[in-house]
């Protein structure tokens, strides 16, 4: 996945210690209720578009910069899903980074699904009856994002 150059003059001076980054999620529906997926050229996997906000980008313009990025489809933030802060992890040259994960909910707008740049080797849109393997991240997120229930703020009791 593409480092921002923001984050790349960071490290520069931070090294490898833990960074705690803005992350958005967008699980995007078109009009049949089908998903969007990519299939990440990092590893291969199917996975829900997301990236990480420019300094001083709203989440949801993030959003709408990510999924078009991507994937060449337009689409509009409808609500927040999910605020969730993950666990760190480390990346194969030592950089550790702790994500919290704002998760929307997008309705697509125009645009033809396809590979938009370098980080996918596919996309596409998937029946939620019909997904291909994804990893939990992606399947919860999915799910909350047909629910409609309140914004799920991780570790707050729900009901």
């Amino acid at each position: 996945m593409a480092i921002p150059e923001f984050l790349r003059e960071i490290r520069a001076s931070a090294g490898n210690q833990l960074l705690f980054l803005p992350g958005v999620t967008a699980i995007v529906f078109d009009d049949e209720g089908r998903v969007l997926l990519g299939r990440r050229s990092d590893t291969g996997n199917w996975a829900v578009i997301g990236g990480i906000p420019e300094p001083g980008e709203q989440p949801a313009a993030c959003a709408v910069r990510e999924v078009y990025e991507e994937t060449a489809v337009h689409c509009e933030v409808e609500r927040i899903v999910l605020v969730e802060t993950r666990e760190p992890i480390q990346y194969p040259n030592g950089d550790i980074c702790q994500f919290l994960d704002i998760t929307l909910r997008c309705r697509a707008t125009g645009g033809e699904a396809r590979v938009n740049d370098d980080e996918s080797l596919e996309v596409g849109w998937f029946d939620l009856d019909s997904l291909p393997p994804l990893e939990e991240f992606g399947t919860q997120r999915i799910k909350m994002a047909t629910e409609d229930g309140p914004t799920w703020f991780e570790g707050m009791p729900r009901g």
